[in-house]
């Protein structure tokens, strides 16, 4: 069984509802000090064995893939993550644009408003990127009101253009 099965399996195990609090609150704080570590390096480039690397983070094999499976949508080339083995030799750049940006997605504020980002991205570019996904998120309607002008360029209001009863 590879490594991104091995972690599906224990993601995904039976446990209770304790048990289960305690795993993903041990996880996310192994991934909280994973970003903390990259970000205070200026890490942007995960290279080497997986082994090794995981080593480096302080993370059992298979819960780094975890890891990667969580970063790999923020790599400049993602990862084939069911391929990944303890042997494989990783060369995963880091676009720091889309992982703050999929920070923001995955509501991952613990992630996103860590102080290292300053040393990163400039606190105005975190704020385009903030402001740009906030634009993406919302609901936009293509109803037009009695009150707007007419979609079709008369410069009358909608209700004395095209959208006047019959």
């Amino acid at each position: 069984m590879g490594l991104y099965e091995q972690w599906k399996e224990i993601a995904s195990a039976k446990r209770s509802q304790r048990e289960q609090e305690t795993f993903w609150k041990d996880y996310l704080e192994k991934e909280k000090n994973n970003y903390q570590y990259i970000l205070e390096n200026r890490i942007n480039k995960l290279e080497g064995k997986l082994d090794e690397l995981a080593a480096v983070f302080n993370m059992d094999p298979v819960i780094f893939t975890g890891f990667l499976d969580g970063i790999n949508t923020s790599l400049v080339n993602e990862l084939d993550i069911d391929a990944l083995t303890p042997d494989t030799i990783l060369s995963a750049e880091i676009d720091f644009e889309k992982l703050y940006w999929n920070m923001h997605e995955a509501k991952a504020d613990w992630l996103y408003n860590l102080e290292q980002w300053d040393l990163i991205l400039p606190k105005e570019k975190r704020d385009e990127i903030t402001k740009r996904f906030r634009q993406s998120k919302m609901a936009v309607s293509n109803k037009v009101g009695r009150n707007d002008p007419c979609p079709c360029g008369s410069g009358k209001k909608y209700k004395k253009c095209c959208g006047k009863a019959v």
